[in-house]
């Protein structure tokens, strides 16, 4: 399992300013939508290489990279009331426009990301394991930044 591998295969996404932006929005606590979604990209690289599947690493990855692409700060916008629900289509969408080419399993991943909450569930083996390493990683975000907070405020 080498890191150098992995970016190889995102290393060209990374490198848009699109994707750049994602590094301004807030996400799971104190985290930014940028490291999440490489650290869920690379859960399931990971995942690829430990267990050998029989599906395509750089699709899986890239599909897995792309999962939150929705382009927008939810803190403070107003928009977060339905944004479970509607921010895997406004990722979709936004995927396709800036990166054409995306496969429908890429798309199925990324669009169904957000099963249980959203009824859908995926239709590819590639999409369920980013349904369960998407949360795997909300979770450590969401636990790395509670430490952060509760050693903060000890300091004080």
């Amino acid at each position: 399992m080498s890191k150098s591998e992995f970016l190889s295969i995102i290393r060209d996404i990374l490198a848009t300013e699109e994707f750049q932006r994602m590094k301004k929005y807030r996400h799971h606590v104190k985290g930014n939508l940028y490291d999440h979604s490489v650290k869920v990209a690379y859960l399931c690289y990971l995942h690829h290489k430990k267990h050998g599947m029989d599906v395509d690493l750089a699709e899986f990855v890239r599909g897995a990279l792309l999962h939150d692409y929705y382009l927008y700060d939810l803190h403070g916008c107003g928009r977060h009331r339905f944004h479970w629900f509607r921010h895997p289509r406004r990722a979709l969408e936004n995927a396709i426009r800036h990166y054409p080419g995306l496969t429908m399993i890429q798309r199925d991943m990324i669009r169904r990301h957000m099963f249980p909450v959203t009824l859908t569930p995926p239709m590819t083996r590639e999409g369920w394991l980013l349904c369960f390493y998407d949360k795997v990683a909300a979770v450590d975000d969401r636990l790395r930044g509670s430490r952060r907070a509760a050693r903060r405020k000890k300091r004080k």
